[in-house]
């Protein structure tokens, strides 16, 4: 059941009785629509599942320069992302003021929510671990190839699937060392990912990202691992919390550095 808040100080004492087990980290992310489901971009749409295989080669060999000091699909798709391109990363922060910030940034006519991630520390990866390259790396496989990976083998069978031996390809471009061996289960799980501060925006909004294997949205088809809570918010009180938020610092400028961002910013200030 989601808790409901009217202001920012309410939204504190919430975000405070929300305590972490000794196992658990806590992970935030805004919407401004309370439909939103948890389920990255890329998972949206047939279409963008039929095309994710051919994305990230389009952008790159559109602008290889951009792409130069990557060196792991990870990397690849938190430009992609960046560039509000569909991928298998939901965006999320450590910090639940930046959560709050965009629940209440937009839609003024529909109530948002905070979701807070209690997520067991062992489902939370660095950028560089082995697990993180498999389900990255998903996103170089066809649709019909990620249909056809059968679950029911285990072992040696599972991975000398063709499907299996051509994301192991994928894997050992960025890991040449990596072992032909994937534990079929860790495809569909729902890795929380600390990337690399590559870029201003992901420091200035403290960001992680849930990386999605063959994974559904979490709304209907949880996850062993994370569990859940909702805070809702008033959406005749967004305008009101948009504007403690900013006495705090944390408003557009703050959390897109990018220059334009920050001229947007101070012009809507001086109207």
């Amino acid at each position: 059941m989601a808790r409901n808040i009217t202001s920012l100080e309410g939204y504190v004492r919430k975000i405070s009785e929300i305590q972490p087990k000794p196992d658990e980290v806590l992970l935030y992310r805004g919407h401004p629509r309370i439909e939103f489901k948890l389920l990255p971009s890329v998972l949206r749409d047939p279409k963008f599942q039929e095309g994710e295989h051919a994305i990230l080669r389009e952008l790159v060999a559109s602008h290889p320069a951009d792409f130069a000091s990557d060196t792991t699909t990870l990397e690849q798709l938190v430009r992609v992302q960046h560039y509000s391109l569909p991928t298998r990363l939901l965006d999320a922060t450590w910090n639940p003021l930046v959560a709050l910030y965009f629940t209440v940034r937009e839609g003024v006519d529909t109530s948002g929510e905070v979701v807070v991630f209690r997520i067991k520390k062992d489902q939370v990866k660095f950028f560089d671990s082995d697990t993180v390259s498999c389900l990255a790396n998903l996103a170089h496989l066809k649709t019909i190839e990620k249909q056809a990976i059968d679950f029911t083998l285990l072992g040696d069978p599972f991975n000398q699937q063709p499907q299996i031996d051509r994301l192991l390809q994928f894997i050992r471009v960025e890991k040449p060392y990596f072992k032909g061996i994937i534990v079929p289960d860790h495809l569909k799980k729902v890795l929380c990912v600390k990337p690399k501060h590559s870029n201003q925006r992901i420091l200035a909004q403290a960001g992680a990202f849930l990386l999605f294997g063959l994974a559904s949205a979490l709304d209907s088809h949880p996850i062993p691992g994370i569990a859940i809570e909702r805070i809702r918010v008033n959406a005749k009180q967004k305008g009101k919390i948009v504007k403690e938020l900013d006495r705090m610092s944390v408003n557009e400028s703050t959390m897109f550095p990018e220059i334009e961002r920050a001229a947007l910013y101070i012009r809507k200030k001086l109207l």
